[in-house]
């Protein structure tokens, strides 16, 4: 939980804006007033390597050694001095001593002989190429024959300090934590990590007609199905979550809902209550509660939304008031809340990596806001990248994001799509 701070107030960065409207505002001008307005929660904590995956780093991990520690062979073969490489016959070597992995062997390394030698074996002083066993010819315990032109000076050695040189930053803060980064922490024989503390997010929906699994299904109500595509979104992200299930649509218990989800988290996220409906109270209750403002975005799916920091018990925390149609708030979670968390998280947040593909059918899209189409991205039968919609795309279907493996982004400016044109994709692996 975060408490009051000196940072300029939301209405205040609004003021600053010379061309704000919240009634048509640009989905790139409401990813950049979040931005200001977010930020950081400075706690650390020191947790087991095993632990770590998927946190982010909360410092600098600075080498102390060098990876690998000496010249080392990067095959099973012969260590030998390049000077001997045979240029035009080949040659005999005597073969002096045998290297294994992870061994040395101290001795003199003369013209005209070389030194058996395992993957990951010390290069014996004066050696600094290996070539590859099946690469030689008429091997026995003693010779070994050298045919001209088969490597080159340096072939085959791993240098010192190649992977990770000593005092050297082998990751960065911010980074969150990977498969690979615990192995590469490993081999600094690290076996705490430092990390930011994970972030809590609390989050409901609202609703007179919204069922909770398990309940009875009346006439003209539905199962809520946005708490559980938050729950999936905000555990890929690693967040600590509170579900705060169904919240009916009345002040009180709206308020006690607020109330609750700002004194015991960094973060609160709303679905529905944020349109414009009699029902709606939501929206008044975050007024009331805090610096709040509410927005028509420039989207579709996703037009309503509401953001801000609201205050309670001396607590405050950063809000999310999101539609409540279950593709829209998959849409505007991905395209605001993401960032905005990991922002929160002090992760390195780099923006969604977009690729072109060619559409296979014509597009309607008209200029002045942003569309996000459900997409099933393939390979055409000529070998380029293509993209199909998943058919009707109204903001109600979620089983058309299960159907989809990529989201179609048509930007601001953009116009009809004609079948053949390039779109921008964004791939839902690894993302959703």
């Amino acid at each position: 939980m975060s408490s009051p701070s000196n940072q300029h107030s939301l209405h205040h960065i609004l003021s600053c804006l010379s061309d704000y409207d919240p009634n048509a505002l640009p989905v790139a001008r409401a990813q950049d007033i979040i931005r200001q307005f977010v930020t950081p929660i400075h706690a650390v904590e020191k947790i087991a390597l095993r632990q770590a995956l998927g946190r982010v780093l909360a410092q600098d991990i600075v080498s102390a050694i060098n990876v690998p520690a000496h010249d080392n062979s990067a095959m099973d073969g012969y260590a030998l001095r390049s000077d001997d490489l045979p240029l035009d016959q080949s040659r005999t070597f005597n073969i002096i001593a045998t290297v294994f992995a992870g061994r040395a062997y101290d001795g003199e390394v003369n013209s005209g002989e070389c030194v058996r030698i395992m993957t990951g074996g010390v290069m014996p002083k004066g050696c600094d190429t290996v070539i590859p066993q099946e690469l030689t010819v008429n091997a026995n315990a003693s010779t070994v024959d050298v045919p001209a032109g088969k490597v080159s000076a340096g072939d085959n050695r791993r240098l010192q300090g190649e992977d990770l040189a000593n005092g050297k930053v082998a990751l960065a803060k911010g980074r969150i934590i990977s498969p690979a980064d615990l192995g590469l922490i490993a081999s600094l024989g690290i076996a705490e990590v430092p990390v930011q503390r994970r972030l809590r997010v609390a989050f409901f929906s609202t609703g007179d007609e919204l069922r909770s699994l398990g309940e009875t299904l009346d006439d003209a109500c539905v199962y809520d199905s946005n708490r559980y595509t938050l729950y999936g979104m905000l555990t890929r992200l690693g967040c600590d979550i509170i579900d705060m299930g169904v919240i009916k649509d009345d002040p009180v218990s709206l308020e006690n809902a607020f109330r609750s989800a700002c004194e015991n988290a960094d973060a609160v996220i709303t679905s529905g209550g944020v349109s414009v409906g009699a029902a709606d109270y939501t929206k008044q209750m975050m007024a009331d509660l805090g610096d709040v403002a509410f927005w028509t975005i420039g989207m579709r799916p996703g037009r309503p939304m509401a953001f801000g920091k609201i205050h309670s018990g001396g607590k405050s925390a950063y809000l999310f008031g999101l539609p409540g149609n279950p593709v829209a708030v998959m849409v505007t979670f991905y395209f605001f809340v993401r960032d905005a968390l990991l922002h929160m998280m002090n992760a390195t947040v780099t923006p969604l990596p977009l690729i072109p593909a060619r559409s296979s059918s014509a597009i309607r899209k008209r200029p002045g806001r942003t569309e996000y189409q459900r997409g099933i991205l393939g390979t055409a039968p000529d070998g380029h990248l293509e993209v199909s919609v998943t058919g009707s795309q109204g903001s109600g279907i979620l089983r058309s994001m299960s159907e989809a493996n990529c989201m179609i982004v048509l930007h601001h400016n953009q116009s009809k799509v004609e079948r053949g044109d390039l779109v921008d994709v964004l791939l839902f692996s690894g993302l959703i």
